[in-house]
């Protein structure tokens, strides 16, 4: 199990990110017209999808779903809260607001996770790039995962609001506190969660959007013209 001797940002954080997140993929699972299975299983694999991986596949140790208690009740309740409220959330999941809820919860939950993967990775003293990459893949695996099972294109992958970037930054921000600075842990985390947030709602607010590598097709009467490339 995590212990304090290892784990010094507060399990807090992580309890955060897997209420967030559950909450995230239950309202897409729920606009999606799952039924209450459905519902769970998406809000589980949003949840639990980067810690299984950061767990299971880099850090090698028992996932901490299976051996803390907490996990399956809170996710179980953040479902259940979701369900509840769904009447609400059918109102709204028909237009832009919608979008932004997701993206406010997401806003809390993968900055969370990235800190919490990021202090485990820096306890089993992996370098530096090592330790950046599995917060940012702890933080969008359960985004990623949620996406693939309602069959849509991972907003990871897709041009779109800047979130990936950002959280990139944002695990540079830990890691430099940390381990340059020699910053307390939770004030660390806590200034790496607060400064994602307010950069990805201002991403939200102002529709900052990265472009794709190439330009659409020019469909104008006179036919159509190759692709040219463009720069992001």
């Amino acid at each position: 199990m995590v212990s304090s001797s290892d784990f010094r940002v507060p399990l807090v954080f992580d309890y955060v990110a897997t209420f967030s997140w559950a909450a995230s993929g239950a309202v897409v699972a729920i606009r999606k017209r799952f039924d209450i299975v459905g519902v769970f299983v998406v809000a589980l694999l949003s949840s639990i999808g980067g810690g299984l991986l950061r767990d299971g596949f880099f850090l090698q140790r028992i996932p901490s779903l299976l051996v803390i208690p907490v996990y399956l009740p809170l996710i179980a309740f953040s479902t259940l809260l979701m369900i509840v409220l769904a009447r609400h959330l059918t109102q709204i999941s028909n237009n832009e607001n919608f979008g932004k809820l997701v993206d406010v919860i997401d806003a809390l939950g993968t900055p969370a996770f990235a800190v919490v993967g990021m202090q485990l990775a820096q306890d089993k003293h992996i370098p530096i790039f090592g330790v950046i990459f599995i917060g940012v893949v702890n933080g969008v695996a359960g985004g990623l995962l949620r996406d693939m099972v309602v069959r849509e294109v991972p907003a990871l992958l897709r041009p779109g609001q800047f979130s990936a970037l950002t959280l990139v930054a944002a695990c540079c921000l830990f890691e430099l506190l940390t381990a340059y600075y020699h910053t307390n842990p939770t004030r660390s985390a806590w200034s790496t969660v607060a400064a994602f947030f307010v950069v990805r709602a201002l991403t939200v607010r102002f529709n900052w959007q990265s472009r794709p590598i190439l330009r659409e097709v020019d469909k104008s009467p006179k036919g159509a013209s190759r692709a040219e490339p463009r720069l992001l």
